[in-house]
């Protein structure tokens, strides 16, 4: 396991130690799972389950209906 030393200002210090002190965790967990979060190359669950929440929310298809039609592409 790695170790890092890192240096901030005395008003992020406070704003991460309040939130560790509501998280119930260690700084070391909290901010681990800061870094988690921040590099995270997949979406977050609570994001992927809002899919289809909005009913009236117009399609691409409808969205692009009055744009025209692309240019063609290169063939590669």
């Amino acid at each position: 396991m790695g170790q890092v030393t890192i240096y901030i200002d005395d008003d992020t210090e406070k704003k991460m130690l309040s939130m560790v002190e509501k998280s119930g965790k260690s700084k070391s967990k909290w901010i681990s799972e800061v870094i988690r979060e921040k590099t995270a190359t997949n979406w977050p669950e609570a994001v992927v389950q809002l899919a289809g929440a909005w009913k009236d929310l117009p399609t691409a298809e409808e969205i692009r209906k009055d744009m025209g039609q692309d240019s063609s592409r290169e063939s590669v």
